[in-house]
This record gives C-alpha cells, sequence and structure tokens, in this order.
C-alpha cells in the first residue's frame, strides 16, 4: 500500500516513488535542478520560500521543499544514518 509523505504545506509525495533526499546547495544538484525546469520535470512544492531539499522520484521528477533534508527523512521514517525507526 501506498503512503503519502508530507513535504510541506500541505503537499504530499508517494513514498514508493522517492529515490533519494538531497541538499540543493552543490553545483551539480542545481545544474540538476535547472535541467529538469527546462524540461518541464519540477514540482515546486516550496510555496515561495527557499528550496531547502530535493525530492527526486523514479520518474525523473524532482520535487523541491522548503523543509530541510533532515526534516523529511524523519517523516519518512528514517534518521540521517539511513536506520529505519520501525
Amino acid at each position: 500500500m501506498s503512503k503519502l509523505l508530507n513535504v510541506g504545506f500541505g503537499n504530499c509525495v508517494n513514498t514508493d516513488k522517492i529515490i533519494s533526499v538531497i541538499s540543493p546547495d552543490a553545483a551539480p544538484i542545481k545544474r540538476m535542478v535547472q535541467h529538469a525546469k527546462e524540461a518541464g520535470r519540477v514540482i515546486d512544492a516550496t510555496q515561495g520560500r527557499r528550496t531547502k531539499a530535493v525530492i527526486v522520484t523514479e520518474n525523473d521528477f524532482l520535487v523541491l521543499s522548503a523543509l530541510q533534508p533532515d526534516t523529511i527523512s524523519k517523516r519518512f521514517g528514517y534518521d540521517m544514518e539511513g536506520e529505519s525507526d520501525e
């Protein structure tokens, strides 16, 4: 069964489709986001705020979130060391 993950401001992502949650600060990630914007594969869930996390999905879409990656990972059920809380 699919589970939805709240990525801020009432926006949700299907957890079955998430590949990674990464920080947008590195230059390669900024280029990846720019290329995805040009291709129309970006979903902006920041509500006009600063992007603090980029969620990569299995269908090559990027979801931009105003939440920190560690906040999203905790909501997903993992701590930053990758150990399951379950």
